[in-house]
């Protein structure tokens, strides 16, 4: 068993106690009260559990900076929407046409959805030509993730930016 002098206590707090060593608990807990540490739990369910004495508040603020940073890392994945309806005028398509290929550029998926309102549920073979020409259009800039389908009054179709299209 280690003994109570300083030296050994600031060999323990630097990490030069062999692994496997047994430390009873009221010891350790008066090493960290004299080296002005806290003694943390690091693994409650081992036999004997694993204890370490080491700056709290320190350990916690490197741990959410670390954190932090891997958030910052993540890409963030955005979904702009287009509305059609079954009876879109080509100019109305065109104009809808350029808002996806800007926000494709950028780097954002875009969900296309053509809307059936009351009676125009008998239009679908006019909203599904709608998206496939929507889907051929963006060809060069997208990838198509799944082909239209239908949910309830609604068929949509999302698009993926391809690898080459700068992302943000």
């Amino acid at each position: 068993m280690v003994g109570d002098n300083f030296d050994e206590i600031s060999k323990v707090a630097g990490k030069e106690v062999e692994s496997g060593t047994v430390i009873k608990t009221r010891i350790a807990a008066s090493w960290a009260n004299k080296l002005e540490l806290d003694l943390v739990e690091i693994s409650p369910k081992g036999k004997p559990p694993v204890c370490k004495i080491i700056d709290l508040k320190k350990f916690l603020y490197e741990r959410k900076k670390r954190e932090k940073e891997l958030k910052a890392k993540q890409v963030k994945v955005v979904i702009k929407e287009i509305r059609f309806g079954p009876n879109t005028d080509d100019h109305d398509f065109e104009f809808k046409l350029k808002h996806a290929k800007s926000f494709l550029e950028d780097g954002a998926k875009v969900k296309a959805y053509v809307q059936f309102k009351g009676r125009s549920i008998v239009f679908k073979d006019r909203g599904r030509t709608l998206l496939k020409r929507f889907v051929a259009e963006l060809a060069e800039l997208s990838v198509t993730d799944y082909p239209p389908k239908m949910e309830d009054r609604r068929m949509h179709v999302t698009l993926s930016p391809k690898k080459s299209a700068k992302s943000k």
